[in-house]
């Protein structure tokens, strides 16, 4: 059964609710069953980055990061949700160790048995340069706790907003078990820009949104398998896309073990004459794929 079977229609516009607009500790609320939201490491407990002040950077007594823990359709649950209006979501010493320490003490709770769902909401440019080398361990520790999870339960994100999922995060995105993602969003290694500087404006101009979002969008996404699902930007719609990954369990494959297949449609590309539409072709649909919802949506239309 596809997601699409679990799904219901799109609310009408005048009655959502944005998820992108929200912040960080508003969408882990939002995801959490009503009132069992319970914040873990709050902005009370200013636990600061002790790197930023020496550049002049004034501190987030969250340091972009929120962990809540509550229930997902009454299971116990733990969310990490980054802010992305704080250095633009980026993870440094003490936000990645937030993620990866909330993530390893779900883990222990599932190996003595009691299953506790992991949700990721991105929003992030990747590793915090001011932080570059701590910040890239940390994400090292995120991913070793997915990979680690995702033994015992579906793994979740969830990417919505205009930051979208880059660097060694778009890795970590990566790893999940599902991807929710909105038509906003966006999944890359590199982000435009920084294609644009590094190989200049004819391999990519950043200004060009339309030519962006069908490359690296959330639509261009899970037409190509490296997404599950397509929701609005609707705060109810996401929450229940949630649900529904966590209720179709593990996939039998998770896309980070099916290098070879991935390799094997990647030799089959055109590097000179590939486009949206004949990445699709070729990945569509992914390899062991469980039910993806890209429903008939374009980006590019």
């Amino acid at each position: 059964m596809t997601s699409a079977s679990f799904l219901a229609a799109p609310a009408p516009f005048a009655a959502r609710e944005s998820f992108i607009e929200m912040t960080a500790r508003e969408r882990a609320r939002a995801l959490l069953d009503a009132g069992s939201f319970r914040e873990l490491v709050g902005p009370f407990d200013r636990l600061t980055s002790p790197w930023l002040p020496l550049q002049g950077i004034v501190c987030q007594a969250d340091d972009g990061v929120v962990i809540a823990r509550g229930t997902i359709d009454h299971e116990p649950a733990v969310v990490a949700a980054i802010e992305p209006a704080f250095q633009g979501g980026s993870i440094g010493e003490v936000s990645g160790s937030k993620i990866a320490a909330a993530l390893e003490l779900a883990l222990s709770d599932c190996q003595s048995g009691k299953l506790v769902r992991p949700l990721i909401v991105f929003e992030t440019g990747g590793v915090r340069l001011q932080e570059a080398n701590l910040g890239l361990a940390v994400i090292a520790e995120i991913q070793s706790a997915i990979v680690a999870l995702r033994k015992h339960v579906p793994v979740v994100g969830v990417i919505s907003g205009m930051v979208g999922c880059f660097g060694g995060m778009s890795l970590t995105a990566a790893l999940c078990s599902c991807l929710v993602v909105t038509r906003q969003a966006r999944l890359g290694m590199n982000g435009p820009e920084v294609i644009e500087q590094e190989a200049g404006i004819e391999e990519l101009d950043s200004s060009d949104r339309r030519r962006v979002w069908q490359l690296i969008g959330g639509a261009q996404r899970v037409a190509t398998g490296l997404a599950d699902m397509l929701v609005e930007d609707d705060a109810s719609a996401i929450a229940t896309a949630v649900h529904v990954a966590f209720a179709r369990g593990r996939p039998a494959e998770h896309r980070s073990e099916q290098v070879e297949a991935y390799l094997a449609r990647l030799a089959g590309i055109d590097a000179q004459t590939v486009t949206p539409d004949s990445m699709r072709a070729a990945f569509s649909p992914a390899p062991g794929a469980h039910g993806a919802d890209n429903g008939s949506d374009r980006e590019d239309s």
